[in-house]
């Protein structure tokens, strides 16, 4: 009787388990902004013990790019964005991000 009990209620919470939702996060779609300095170096990446690591590129004045303040992280003023050019993520420093919402 007891083992009847025992596997009445693992089958119970498995199934429990099977039909819970998954934590999962919505996309935050990056918000439009516009490089403000005259050229603004990309980075690959961003390492907390050296800092910006692998130079994509280095964008120019007027480049759009995106990034949603408060959503997307800053680490010592450098910014992740997404270059919708190429349609990729990198970093840049956030002082050079302006514009938002202008295009």
């Amino acid at each position: 009787m007891k083992r009847a009990i025992v596997t009445t209620c693992a089958l119970a919470l498995g199934a429990v388990a099977l039909s819970a939702p998954t934590a999962q996060a919505d996309p935050t779609v990056p918000d439009h902004a516009v490089i403000t300095c005259e050229s603004a170096s990309m980075y690959t990446n961003y390492d907390s013990a050296n800092g910006p690591v692998g130079l994509k590129r280095t964008l120019g004045k007027g480049n759009k790019v995106g990034h949603t303040r408060g959503a997307h992280p800053v680490y010592n003023g450098w910014a992740a964005i997404f270059d919708f050019g190429p349609n990729d993520w990198g970093f840049v420093r956030v002082e050079c991000l302006g514009g938002f919402g202008s295009w």
